[in-house]
């Protein structure tokens, strides 16, 4: 007996279930009914999925992307050259955004990217980071409202994970994305969510949790084995007995919840447990290049068993190192190395399963860091945390070879790089963005959704605030839900017993661009 306990709570454990309790469980079936009656006749059957690189410690968007104009690279410069943080011009790689039309430069770590940039499979998303409210430096000085705890690792990735900068939460935004798009996956039981880098707040929702898995170079069919049964007669017995348990006391909801969360652990099990999948695409074996091998490795598990057969699917992927405050110019060099060969290659294996349109792939961070250096001397430098950052977003879905966000001060939406400048908050070079993280995410949410969102009922959930897309709960939302840097794609709609569909978001939404 003890040994088939041990066995139900290691099968709870391994599918990241462990943390949803039975009485959660149950009550996040009775949550997902508020949607599910919509969703269900207008649920799409193409094929979309999300997938977040988590670049942790904070990244230094200041030295990744750089302006390369005379005026531009001199403020640059001015500030960072003296204590050897700054890159030399010679050494950027070029790319000129469509709509500022002025050249910039990316890390020298980043070519494979820049050649994404060239093939507009690239865009940056620039100054973004969380917020309250729309916010100038005058306002921020005067003690406007700001997200709490800013400049904390902590509080900072709880708020990029949540898009939530006016209160703690542990819904993250992945998971509410998932919430509102698992039933487009039909009564398939595998997590529309993928966690290839443990557990984190951004896969968390009301009716959905992650599967964890372990990355590359572990096969697939070796992430969730079973352990505890043999094929011995006895262990056979033992296996039924405990599959029949599952089937009897279900009046009581508690009860009938933990078996259903057993048995949604062994169909997982089961799902993963045929051949590894194998891909043409080469993948660089370091630590993120293997997390988006398996990634790419699940999508082609889902294109080929029977079992899966998923439309909608979200991935969490982790890059970590980044919290710079020495020694920077050699960790970043490495790290961004690190992410442009192992992006790149992920690209490349979407194109080989025939997906690169319906994947997109973005980057978050902590936070930026200042373009104030902290000590000097290229063994030493380093960078102390900051607010607004550079983001990147990958995929045929996107419209690239542009910067995106909303203009500042200045009138585009790269920053004025100056200390105490327009959009600095003190004297150090922290800028207050200028896009939040709500956008960014409303963003990739609402091209995730498709249209199957756009003409959705009123419900309780979003009525009181708890949606963390819904226009007009953050004021720097109010007038620009989305970012627009993805492009409209044809979303393939199976109507069932819906007589009143009404028009999809208007492609504006998605494809309307914020221009200096």
């Amino acid at each position: 007996m003890n040994k088939m306990e041990q066995t139900r709570r290691d099968f709870l454990k391994r599918t990241g279930c462990m943390a949803l309790g039975a009485a959660a469980f149950s009550a996040g079936f009775d949550k997902f009914g508020l949607i599910s009656a919509h969703a269900m006749t207008s649920a799409p059957t193409d094929y979309r999925a999300l997938v977040c690189i988590f670049l942790s410690g904070g990244n230094d968007s200041n030295n990744m992307v750089v302006p390369l104009d005379t005026t531009g690279y001199g403020a640059y410069s001015a500030v960072r050259n003296s204590s050897g943080l700054a890159l030399g011009q010679a050494q950027l790689l070029p790319i000129t955004p469509s709509s500022i039309g002025t050249q910039f430069g990316l890390h020298p770590g980043l070519p494979e990217l820049q050649t994404l940039w060239s093939l507009n499979k690239l865009a940056v998303v620039a100054n973004v980071g969380p917020l309250v409210q729309p916010l100038t430096r005058t306002q921020y000085q005067s003690g406007g409202a700001r997200p709490y705890q800013l400049f904390s690792h902590s509080d900072q990735v709880a708020q990029w994970q949540t898009s939530r900068s006016d209160t703690r939460t542990q819904i993250g935004w992945g998971g509410a994305t998932a919430d509102k798009t698992i039933s487009f996956n039909g009564g398939s039981g595998f997590p529309l969510i993928t966690s290839v880098s443990g557990a984190a707040v951004f896969g968390q929702g009301l009716a959905t949790r992650p599967l964890a898995i372990a990355a590359a170079p572990t096969a697939l069919n070796q992430v969730l084995v079973l352990n505890g049964f043999s094929t011995s007669a006895a262990d056979v017995a033992r296996k039924n007995s405990m599959s029949f348990l599952r089937t009897i006391d279900r009046t009581a909801s508690l009860v009938a919840a933990a078996s259903d969360s057993t048995q949604q652990a062994t169909d997982i099990i089961a799902s993963l447990s045929g051949t590894d999948p194998t891909l043409t695409t080469v993948f660089p074996a370091t630590g993120l290049g293997n997390q988006l091998k398996q990634v790419a490795k699940v999508i082609k598990l889902n294109q080929t068993a029977p079992a899966l057969g998923l439309n909608r699917q979200i991935f969490f992927c982790t890059l970590g190192g980044f919290d710079t405050h020495q020694n920077q110019l050699t960790t970043q060099q490495n790290l961004l190395s690190q992410l442009s060969a192992a992006m790149k290659a992920f690209f490349d294996a979407t194109v080989e399963l025939g997906v690169d349109s319906r994947v997109t792939t973005f980057t978050l961070s902590d936070f930026a860091r200042t373009l104030q250096p902290a000590g000097s001397g290229a063994a030493t430098v380093g960078t102390d945390h900051a607010w607004g950052s550079h983001q990147f977003v990958m995929g045929s879905a996107v419209i690239g070879g542009d910067f995106y966000g909303v203009p500042g001060p200045n009138g585009t939406v790269f920053p004025t790089l100056a200390l105490s400048g327009p959009n600095d908050t003190d004297t150090r070079g922290r800028w207050i963005p200028t896009a939040s993280v709500d956008q960014y995410a409303a963003t990739l949410a609402t091209w995730d959704f498709g249209d199957a969102f756009s003409d959705r009922p009123a419900h309780p959930d979003r009525d009181s605030g708890s949606d963390p897309f819904r226009a007009g709960r953050n004021p720097a939302t109010r007038n620009q839900l989305a970012v627009g840097f993805l492009r409209r794609i044809g979303v393939k709609r199976r109507f069932e017993h819906n007589s009143d569909a009404r028009p999809s978001l208007p492609d504006r939404v998605l494809q309307r661009r914020s221009r200096g």
